[in-house]
């Protein structure tokens, strides 16, 4: 049986502003009707699988678990990294959690997958990992490789050797891997287009769990221990398993295709044309987008006028083009980028100045996804902020206190149930209470609709890690 392992960590900073690090790309929706994450799982549909396992940094645990639960998708588990230690010791935690939790000794095949790519021939995706299952039933460690369109410097390549014989397969679907290329520059990458024996590094995978450990303990013994001695006490909270973070801090860093799939006699890849990208950046996104006449991408409210082969995002205003073009220009609520689409690789020297002015930009949006429900700060100053706050029904926020501010709650819709101190009170529509700086509080909505309400917090500080937690249902105390 296959068991798909959906890897949903990282930042993709060269979609900033859309992308942060606290709201990273795998959970934006930029194609369709449903997040990268929640389209990467619908794409299981027709292959016989089990549920999949998800691993994701521990700040992203509860995005991930509510896009599941939104879309209506099962899964079986999601693995938290504490730190992030790159591909090959993600892997190896879901390869050993998986022979732990194996059913009278059934050998899982782990299907590899990561979470923010885009792939348009899902039929395609969905035959190419049949092709592979017979090779990774008969022990060998399968890469797909992208059957390439262009010349492209900004992935790494495989190089295909003779023909693989597989076990009830043609022989013609799958090569012995010859050699793992990094990125080409343009001279090289037209080169490997025209032999016809590269493909791109999709970075998907298909092995048996059992053959991966094999090799990482010929290969990388070390993280094979971290990893075994990390995950040997795992603590389940709810959907999540948590592993020793002071242990896999340890962990050497590496990506599979160093620790394993480089050094391994038994790798072989099968290659895929099946439309896929893995939306690196804002060009990539303009190329899997429908487009008008004027070759323009426009997501949101949008006026265009001359304008042409532009990729345009308004998220919360108006957004008007005159006379430009090869432009992608995106507006969020709190951050506005307008860039040459030849130079959309730079955005992440964005981010790194952000990062180093000690800004939060880079970090979150203004409006901030909780487990509860999300808050949004629309307005601040140096001794005031205000932030409009959404509570989902049945949710509760934790017991806590602030030392250094105040808050007032003006309920503009819905019902809060409120802990101000040793009372609880209901507060309903148009009306509001006040929590003294210092004084022990809590929110709920104990409705069967959102509550909407009006948060003006006064105080010296007002940043987020002046809350001190007694009591949360989300494990945050």
């Amino acid at each position: 049986m296959i068991l798909p392992i959906i890897m949903a960590g990282g930042t993709g900073s060269r979609l900033w502003p859309l992308s942060r690090e606290l709201y990273p790309k795998q959970f934006l929706t930029v194609t369709g009707n449903e997040s990268m994450l929640q389209q990467t799982v619908a794409r299981l549909s027709g292959i016989e699988h089990t549920a999949p396992v998800l691993i994701c940094n521990e700040e992203h645990r509860f995005i991930a678990a509510e896009q599941m639960r939104l879309g209506g998708y099962q899964h079986s588990g999601i693995i938290l990294e504490p730190v992030g230690r790159n591909t090959a010791p993600a892997i190896a935690l879901a390869a050993l959690q998986a022979v732990n939790n194996a059913v009278d000794g059934e050998e899982p095949v782990l299907l590899v997958l990561a979470a923010d790519h885009i792939i348009e021939n899902e039929q395609a995706f969905r035959d190419s990992v049949a092709k592979a299952l017979s090779f990774a039933q008969n022990d060998k460690l399968v890469t797909f490789g992208i059957v390439p369109t262009a010349p492209e410097t900004g992935y790494g390549y495989i190089k295909r050797g003779a023909y693989c014989e597989g076990r009830d397969t043609n022989s013609h679907d799958a090569f012995v891997v010859s050699q793992f290329v990094e990125k080409p520059d343009l001279e090289t990458a037209q080169a490997y287009l025209d032999s016809g024996e590269y493909y791109w590094n999709s970075g998907m995978f298909m092995f048996k769990a059992s053959r991966y450990l094999e090799e990482l303990e010929k290969f990388a013994p070390n993280m094979l221990d971290v990893c075994k001695r990390a995950i040997a006490t795992p603590s389940q909270d709810v959907d999540f398993v948590r592993v020793d973070k002071a242990i896999f801090e340890t962990c050497p860093d590496d990506s599979i295709d160093y620790a394993v799939m480089e050094k391994t006699h038994s790798a072989i890849v099968v290659p895929m044309d099946a439309g896929w990208s893995d939306v690196g950046s804002f060009s990539a996104l303009w190329e899997v987008s429908v487009k008008d006449e004027n070759q323009n991408v426009i997501k949101g409210d949008v006026i265009t006028v001359d304008s042409s082969n532009n990729y345009i995002y308004a998220d919360n205003k108006l957004v008007s083009t005159v006379g430009v073009d090869n432009l992608v220009v995106i507006e969020t609520k709190d951050a506005i980028l307008v860039a040459s689409k030849d130079k959309v690789q730079d955005v992440k020297a964005i981010v790194n100045q952000l990062k180093a002015a000690g800004r939060t930009e880079h970090k979150l949006h203004r409006e901030v996804y909780r487990p509860w429900g999300k808050y949004d700060s629309i307005d601040s100053g140096p001794r005031d902020q205000v932030k409009r706050i959404t509570v989902k029904p049945g949710e509760k926020l934790s017991i806590q206190k602030h030392h250094h501010r105040s808050e007032h709650w003006i309920v503009v819709s819905g019902t809060a149930s409120v802990l101000n101190g040793d009372k609880t009170i209901i507060v309903t529509e148009n009306e509001s209470t006040y929590i003294p700086l210092g004084t022990i509080h809590a929110l709920e909505n104990p409705g069967k609709i959102p509550l909407e309400m009006i948060e003006v917090q006064t105080g010296s500080y007002l940043g987020e890690d002046d809350i001190v937690r007694f009591e949360d249902r989300y494990g945050r105390v």
